[in-house]
């Protein structure tokens, strides 16, 4: 062994997958027997339940609170208003040149 870590590929879990283990856990089954028998972390589980009960959806768009969604935006904003002003910046030195 030369001291490396290996590294592991994540494990994918099909959009019906999630929503039987969500089903599972409200039909009276405990979360660390459910995630124990199925290999799945808790907090993973716990995404997975927290997710079906907000909007039914197992994908990270659906689930974004309105802050979250606002600062994407504005994360988007302030890279275009950078690049803009980078632009503005090389035209000035170009046109104050002549």
């Amino acid at each position: 062994m030369t001291g490396t870590k290996q590294r592991r590929n994540p494990r994918k879990y099909t959009d019906e997958f999630k929503p039987q283990l969500a089903d599972l856990y409200r039909s009276g089954r405990r979360r660390c027997d459910i995630s124990r028998e199925y290999g799945i972390s808790h907090s993973l589980f716990d995404k997975w339940v927290k997710q079906a009960e907000n909007s039914g959806s197992f994908h990270e768009k659906d689930n974004r609170t309105l802050e979250q969604e606002e600062l994407i935006r504005l994360r988007k904003e302030n890279q275009q208003l950078k690049m803009e002003n980078d632009i503005l910046k090389q035209a000035t030195l170009i046109l104050g040149r002549k």
